[in-house]
């Protein structure tokens, strides 16, 4: 295929430079999850404070999202891509050499704000290539294939931090974000026609009142947003669960999260199969109700889990199949309701659905009353919402 800059490169080529762009905010968001307990003993903090390294990271992408899709719109997706991951190698060194917790918070906001880029401008460079339905399909793919780093992350970072140190999971992030900036600079082109938009902060905010005017933009996004509050609600307590409750290593948390992620993947591998023969629409709200069952079976499972973790992540994997289902098409969605502006609806998109997801995880994850009750009734409710939104989304089809 050509590009806006006149270089042709193959799909699978492309598809690669992004996995790699998009694995890297997921993986250093997990990868440090198995060592929070330590890393909350190191600094002698409470759990709450501790949980901010999580939170705020989490915010902080909700709030850079907003910037790199209407900024790519204008000056292209590669140039706002290599910043983002210029900030995302800062973050990891600061992280890595913080003396306080304080130091520990911000290096993990400026790693965060730099991580996101690839996952936000992804969609929008697969939307300046491909159509809606294949857009849906080559996300879907993307999505699998990147859900290979942050299934691994959990695993690594607990290793790590049983065998080295907490830092050791920080350094590592600073070496593969190198690695990803060099793929980057040179093995993908501009995929942006030019065009003459202006680029002042009130065309930028023109392109977001007109989006947040239309009914399936909001519905979709908030969809999103409520999916990724489930799983982060997940992500901000499980490690609670499984180390301070059940008194299990963080390596066993890693592994067990192996078997999440991949049912995850599984999800993303139907949604690329079967997305253009079934249709968006269904695909998201199936995967809506799929998610709000395995929510509510781990609520129901919560008494036996004290007898295994499993009664956990069984149902666990459930709500990451489902998931996987509904969220490359729920993104396809978001950046075809005005493809024009494809960078600014995944940056809005992003921020409305990076904030739930902070929101809840800060919420959830500082519950912490020696019981995995408080997760399990957050992830019901998220997941309530979540498919209302999806109705929302697609009732007029």
């Amino acid at each position: 295929m050509a590009t806006a800059d006149g270089t042709r490169i193959s799909g699978i080529r492309l598809i690669l430079v992004l996995v790699v762009a998009t694995a890297i905010g997921p993986f250093s968001m997990q990868v440090f999850l198995p060592a929070l307990p330590a890393i909350q003993s190191s600094y002698g903090v409470s759990a709450a404070v501790a949980q901010l390294t999580f939170s705020l990271s989490a915010l902080a992408m909700a709030v850079a999202t907003l910037f790199y899709g209407p900024v790519s719109d204008r000056v292209g997706r590669k140039k706002a891509l290599v910043t983002g991951l210029v900030v995302f190698l800062v973050g990891s060194l600061l992280c890595a050499f913080a003396t306080t917790i304080t130091w520990l918070v911000i290096g993990r906001i400026v790693q965060a704000a730099g991580g996101i880029a690839g996952m936000v401008l992804s969609r929008a460079i697969v939307r300046d290539v491909y159509d809606r339905d294949q857009s849906a399909t080559a996300i879907a793919y993307i999505t699998m294939a990147m859900v290979v780093a942050p299934m691994l992350a959990p695993a690594i970072g607990g290793v790590l931090t049983d065998l080295v140190d907490w830092t050791a999971v920080f350094l590592l992030g600073a070496a593969l974000g190198l690695v990803v900036l060099v793929a980057v600079l040179v093995g993908l082109p501009e995929t942006l026609v030019p065009n003459d938009r202006p680029t002042t902060a009130s065309a930028m905010l023109a392109d977001f009142r007109s989006l947040l005017a239309e009914r399936a933009f909001v519905g979709y996004a908030l969809q999103g947003g409520f999916s990724m509050a489930v799983f982060f609600s997940f992500l901000a307590a499980a490690p609670y669960v499984m180390i301070t409750v059940l008194e299990r290593p963080p390596s066993e948390y890693g592994l067990m999260f192996i078997v999440v992620s991949a049912c995850f993947m599984a999800g993303n591998f139907t949604a690329a199969r079967f997305t253009r023969r079934i249709g968006i629409e269904r695909m998201i709200v199936a995967g809506s109700v799929g998610t709000l069952i395995g929510c509510s079976l781990i609520l129901l499972a919560v008494p036996l889990t004290w007898q295994t973790p499993w009664a956990l992540f069984l149902p666990m994997m459930v709500v990451a199949y489902t998931q996987g289902t509904a969220m490359p098409n729920s993104l396809a969605a978001v950046v075809s309701i005005k493809p024009e502006i494809a960078g600014a609806a995944s940056g809005l998109a992003g921020f409305v659905q990076m904030g739930v997801a902070a929101i809840a995880a800060q919420t959830i994850g500082s519950i912490q009353l020696g019981s995995p009750y408080p997760m399990a009734i957050g992830m019901t409710v998220c997941g309530t919402l979540m498919l209302t939104f999806a109705l929302v989304a697609t009732r007029r089809r």
